[in-house]
C-alpha cells in the first residue's frame, strides 16, 4: 500500500494524511490484512535530508490511522534480508509505531531466499519486543542476482527484472516457523520491475512473459539448494541473468537493446 509520493512537500504530505484517514473509514469494520507501505523505511534516505523526518512523522501518521481500524491486521514495511541491517530496521519500526500492529513484513521488492528473511526477521524480532512476520514469497523461489562491483567490491543486488527468478513458496499461514504468520504473495509475480531487461517501462505494469517464466522457474525452495548458480542448475553469464554487461562503470540496469 502506497498511496503518495513521498518527495513533494508538505502539500502531498497532507494529501497523503486525508488518503490514509478515507482508506480506514471505507475499510470500515471489514476484515483486511494490510502490507503497509513497501520499501517505505528502506528508501528514506534517498530522499533529501530536509525530508527524511516529514516522511517518518508522515509513516507514523499513518500507523496512527490505520491501527484503529478494528478488524484490520497490519504488518509493517521491514526492508529485506539483503536489504537494511537488523539494527536500522528494528529502530525504524520502533519509531513508526510497532507495538500498535501486529508486525511486520519482508522482501516484499527483493528476492533474497525465504530463509535469509526468516532469519533476519527473527533477530528483527528480538528488538522490537517479539513481533510476528510474514514473508514476500512471490519470485524468490530462485533466491536473488547478486554479485560484486569491480571497481568498490560491493555486492549489488539486480532489483530491477532479474532473469531467470520463479515463484517462490506457495502462500499460506502455516510455516512451521514460531515467529512467521506467513507466507504471502505480497507483489504481483508478472509484474514490471521498470524499463529494463526487456520490461514495460511501467513500475508495476503487467508483463506477461514474466509471469509465464516466474511460473516455469517456481520452486517450494524455502533455502537455496547445495548445489546452484544463482538458485540454477546450470551456470549463465551475470549479464544473462540481469546484471550490467561486462565493463560498465557502474551499475544500472540494462539497455533492453543490449545483448549479452
Amino acid at each position: 500500500m502506497q498511496p503518495h509520493l513521498p518527495g513533494r512537500g508538505p502539500a502531498e504530505d497532507r494529501l497523503t494524511e486525508a488518503w490514509f484517514r478515507d482508506f480506514a473509514r471505507t475499510v470500515g469494520n471489514a476484515r483486511v490484512v494490510i502490507g503497509y507501505e513497501p520499501d517505505s523505511i528502506g528508501t528514506i534516505d534517498c530522499l533529501a535530508p530536509g525530508r527524511r523526518a516529514a516522511r517518518q512523522r508522515l509513516l507514523r501518521y499513518g500507523v496512527d490511522v490505520l491501527s484503529r481500524i478494528p478488524n484490520a491486521t497490519i504488518y509493517l514495511e521491514a526492508t529485506a534480508s539483503d536489504w537494511k541491517s537488523v539494527a536500522f530496521t528494528a529502530r525504524m519500526l520502533r519509531a513508526l509505531g510497532i507495538e500498535k500492529v501486529r508486525g511486520f513484513m519482508l522482501n516484499a521488492t527483493h528476492y533474497d531466499w525465504t530463509s535469509s528473511n526468516i532469519s533476519y526477521g527473527t533477530a528483527v524480532s528480538r528488538l522490537v519486543s517479539g513481533k510476528p512476520f510474514i514473508v514476500n514469497t512471490s519470485h524468490n523461489g530462485r533466491g536473488p542476482v547478486h554479485f560484486k562491483e569491480g571497481r568498490t567490491g560491493r555486492t549489488i543486488n539486480v532489483y530491477c527484472n532479474p532473469q531467470m527468478r520463479g515463484l517462490g513458496p506457495a502462500p499460506r499461514t502455516s510455516t512451521g516457523y514460531p515467529k512467521v504468520d506467513g507466507f504471502f504473495y505480497i507483489n504481483r509475480p508478472g509484474y514490471s520491475g521498470g524499463a529494463c531487461n526487456g520490461a514495460p517501462p511501467k513500475i508495476g505494469a503487467w508483463w506477461p512473459e514474466r509471469a509465464v517464466a516466474m511460473g516455469r522457474y517456481a520452486t517450494e525452495w524455502v533455502s537455496p539448494p547445495r548445489v546452484h548458480w544463482h538458485g540454477l542448475e546450470r551456470r549463465f553469464s551475470l549479464c544473462r541473468l540481469g546484471a550490467p554487461v561486462r565493463g560498465s562503470k557502474r551499475y544500472s540496469p540494462l539497455d533492453p537493446a543490449k545483448r549479452c
